[in-house]
């Protein structure tokens, strides 16, 4: 996995209360385990028009936002089902960081799994990105994990809170397979003295 220490990059604002799952990645795209290749299905029902044209009037079809690493999202994002095809499709399209004032909490689980940073923010906090954001490419922000801050185009700075264990974990890049690969000593221990104590099994 990534590791995630600091972005600066465009945010794309979305103000739609209670994105699901299946907005962010609707169920015609879940037919694979696959976690490449799902960014084209991202936001697919309001990003592409009934005859597969790009819809010009969602955000991430607008040319400031096309290579938005950050999404600014309304409160309740990821609910719905636990699909983690969500966070992989957001990982795909190129977004590292998303920030509300609240995620469903399989969702918010699911996205330190893979490399992404929610944060979570005041609703005074979050309406005052939205505006960073509705400025389009010549306003970024920069989301530094280490000194858990957000810091604007224009030289403000919002503070998050965030676990420590999972701060570690995207830190250093560690998903669960990353996490059990750091005591590969102990177990490969654990299996010798256990084959010794039981050579019948």
């Amino acid at each position: 996995m990534e590791k995630f220490t600091k972005i600066t990059g465009v945010a794309a604002p979305m103000p739609i209360v209670n994105v699901d799952t299946d907005m962010i990645i609707p169920k015609d795209y879940l037919k694979t385990i696959k976690r490449t290749g799902l960014g084209k299905g991202l936001f697919a029902e309001m990003r592409y028009l009934d005859d597969g044209a790009d819809n010009p009037d969602f955000v991430l079809n607008k040319p400031a936002y096309r290579k938005a690493q950050i999404l600014v999202a309304g409160d309740n994002f990821g609910c719905g089902s636990s699909r983690e095809h969500a966070p992989w499709a957001l990982l795909d399209f190129g977004i590292r960081c998303v920030i509300s004032t609240s995620f469903a909490d399989i969702f918010y689980n699911n996205c330190f799994k893979n490399g992404i940073l929610p944060v979570v923010v005041s609703p005074e906090d979050l309406e005052k990105l939205l505006d960073d954001a509705s400025r389009g490419a010549n306003a970024t922000l920069t989301v530094d994990l280490e000194a858990m801050e957000i810091r604007g185009p224009d030289g403000g700075v919002i503070k998050f809170d965030l676990d420590e264990f999972r701060r570690h974990c995207l830190l250093n890049g560690l998903d669960d397979i990353g996490l059990t690969l750091q005591k590969s000593k102990s177990i490969d221990t654990f299996e010798k003295s256990y084959a010794e104590s039981r050579p019948w099994a």
